[in-house]
């Protein structure tokens, strides 16, 4: 494993998100002073917080699997996740809804599941949806430890025994070929599949190697902590903090400063001088060379779909939804293909919607309710959509109108606080082609032909977040927090 070298007593973070605050928890634990320095005037980065007249939003992510790697950076520096954060495991971890009608709840304890396929899609495909948790549970474990926990600097580096096992078992075939394979009925197929979309591609286009997404959420189980997720960034940095970390709030660094080939600390816009032995950066891994690196020749990469978010507070509650709710519409394969391929927004979308209040009601006014809405839609390279024009509030209002045709009844009339997050507004907070979602899973932008965590001449220059190894979603970009502090510490080498 390729490492940092000379001194690394010293070391800056820029950017206090999931990633970057992973990172410092793994590099005090390794005794290294740090120091964090955030633009924001609080942690959390993309797991940020928005709030306005009593209703409180995540602003990023909302779906959280695998607390067990939360719990691991907090164990870095001798902290338990229980004195930390109040976990409430959600059941059902998500509700489907179909166009037929029908719904079917995806429960993570295997047999109630099973009952539950087969009392929507009959007996056969639950002994499917048993096989192939089977099969993704395999898919996890020969994966995690070779390919995810890993820092990789060389396709040879991919040359193990778990790589035979994958190969033997098709995980590099299509996603949703192999999906097909367990389930006949489309529902199930669904719903063991749209996660691909969290990797930037299609069932159809994704490898197999992506159902652990599937799994992660399906079967391993979904949480929610009281306060939301933004509440995991205030405790990351909270025990950071206890245990010597600096975090620095509202503080914006314009540079990196370097000498003979070495990063010497970074430049705030203040023009104040940071020293550091080790410089590890959060922001976007584009945006990050492009505004705080030497100029230099960037590889050109592609990029995931962006999302359309709604923040909505509301006078109207809805019993019979889950706290996290898919409703898929008729089209499928031609959803992808308008959002990913033709750069075109959805004509028949397929929707997150999140309730977080109707478990947390701390985080809206008494007798009120949270939700946020997800729409998938093009990245800006794919489709420069004029977003800062009226187009926002046309598409926010399809939306409002897609939820009522699909029983969200009086969802527009029961509206008190709006705020709508565009592909402008992800660009606007740093986010390369104005997506959350960072670099698509292909084949070449994945393992070791992801861009690389340690800069490839300045050689204590870490990367970590979702645009490094291992890649997008709350789960592995806290991993990259890992990964990246034993590029420093040299710690699994």
């Amino acid at each position: 494993m390729r490492s940092v070298t000379g001194r690394t007593d010293r070391v800056v973070v820029v950017g206090a998100g999931l990633g970057g605050l992973a990172c410092a928890l793994h590099l005090a634990g390794h005794g290294r002073e740090v120091t964090v320095l955030e633009r924001e005037a609080v942690p959390g980065g993309r797991a940020g917080r928005h709030a306005v007249d009593g209703y409180e939003f995540d602003t990023g992510p909302t779906v959280l699997t695998m607390p067990d790697l939360i719990a691991e950076a907090l164990g870095a520096v001798g902290e338990e996740l229980t004195d930390w954060l109040d976990l409430t495991p959600l059941d059902p971890a998500y509700r489907a809804y179909y166009p037929d009608g029908s719904t079917l709840d995806v429960i993570t304890d295997t047999t109630r599941m099973a009952a539950e396929i087969a009392r929507v899609c009959g007996p056969r495909e639950a002994d499917g949806y048993l096989r192939f948790v089977d099969y993704a549970r395999n898919l996890w474990q020969w994966e995690r430890a070779d390919f995810i926990e890993r820092n990789l600097d060389a396709p040879t580096d991919l040359l193990t025994v778990n790589l035979v096992k994958l190969l033997a078992n098709g995980a590099f075939r299509r996603l949703q070929t192999k999906i097909n394979q367990f389930f006949r009925d489309p529902r199930t197929q669904r719903i063991f599949s749209f996660q691909a979309m969290y990797a930037g591609l299609a069932p159809h286009d994704a490898l197999a190697i992506y159902a652990v997404i599937a799994y992660l959420d399906s079967v391993a189980g979904v949480s929610f902590p009281r306060g939301g997720i933004h509440a995991v960034s205030r405790a990351m940095a909270g025990a950071a903090e206890k245990h010597g970390v600096k975090i620095r709030y509202a503080t914006t660094v314009s540079r990196v400063e370097t000498a003979g080939g070495r990063a010497t600390g970074v430049v705030t816009t203040d023009g104040e001088f940071v020293p550091a032995d080790v410089v590890v950066l959060n922001p976007d891994l584009p945006v990050a060379y492009r505004d705080l690196l030497p100029a230099g020749r960037q590889r050109q990469l592609t990029y995931s779909p962006s999302c359309v978010v709604l923040h909505v507070g509301s006078r109207q509650g809805y019993a019979k939804i889950a706290h996290h709710n898919i409703h898929f519409g008729r089209s499928w394969k031609g959803t992808f293909d308008e959002v990913i391929r033709r750069g075109e927004l959805m004509t028949d979308p397929s929707l997150l919607v999140t309730n977080p209040s109707r478990t947390d009601p701390s985080v809206a006014p008494a007798g009120r309710h949270t939700y946020y809405v997800l729409a998938p839609v093009p990245n800006l390279d794919r489709a420069p959509l004029d977003w800062r024009g009226d187009l926002t509030h046309r598409y926010a209002d399809q939306l409002v109108e897609t939820l009522e045709q699909r029983g969200y009844v009086g969802f527009g009339a029961g509206i008190e606080v709006l705020h709508t997050i565009t592909p402008a507004e992800w660009a606007e907070q740093g986010m390369a082609a104005g997506t959350p979602f960072a670099a698509a899973h292909n084949l070449f932008q994945t393992g070791p032909f992801r861009p690389t965590n340690l800069h490839r001449t300045l050689g204590n220059v870490v990367f970590v977040g979702s645009g490094t190894q291992p890649g997008v979603g709350v789960p592995m970009v806290l991993i990259s927090g890992k990964l990246a502090a034993a590029r420093i510490t040299g710690a699994g080498r």
